[in-house]
């Protein structure tokens, strides 16, 4: 019976990896638009029963909505219905300084807002902005071709 139970509970505790569902049908069948994450970068992610998302990128990047975003090489989060929070490994370029990404979320679809908490403030912005996942490109370099490892990508917590 003890070597049941344990088999069991050691079942629970194991991530659950969907292969067979992208990272972006993930985001919509959880009331998130699926372009929160870049497009063919993601090499794979898992989703525990407790709401636990870790996803794997192939390399850290940068991408732009309305500001610069960078991905680390793993972005964890708690996922539930409309919002990912404790996010870990996504930061956000406000203002010349480079913020921790710490929860999104959206409240009410039928506003056409998602909130961004990056710690010092909520910014707000159109969800059409993430309908479709962006391209990524590396960290080292950006559109104006200047090198950005190395400066300020990482984020003390």
């Amino acid at each position: 019976m003890a070597i049941i139970h344990t088999f069991l509970l050691h079942l629970l505790l194991l991530p659950l990896v969907t292969a067979s569902t992208s990272i972006h049908d993930l985001l919509k069948t959880k009331g998130l638009p699926p372009g929160l994450f870049p497009k063919r970068i993601v090499k794979s992610y898992e989703l525990n029963q407790h709401g636990l998302l870790q996803v794997y990128l192939e390399k850290p990047c940068l991408t732009k909505f309305e500001t610069r975003v960078f991905y680390d090489h793993v972005v964890r989060a708690n996922l539930s219905y409309g919002s990912l929070t404790g996010v870990v490994g996504l930061s956000q370029e406000e203002l010349f300084l480079w913020l921790p990404v710490k929860d999104i979320i959206v409240y009410d679809p039928s506003s056409g807002l998602i909130l961004f908490d990056i710690g010092v403030a909520y910014k707000q912005m159109p969800l059409s902005l993430f309908e479709d996942p962006p391209l990524c490109h590396a960290q080292r370099r950006w559109k104006d071709g200047s090198p950005r490892k190395g400066l300020g990508f990482q984020i003390q917590r």
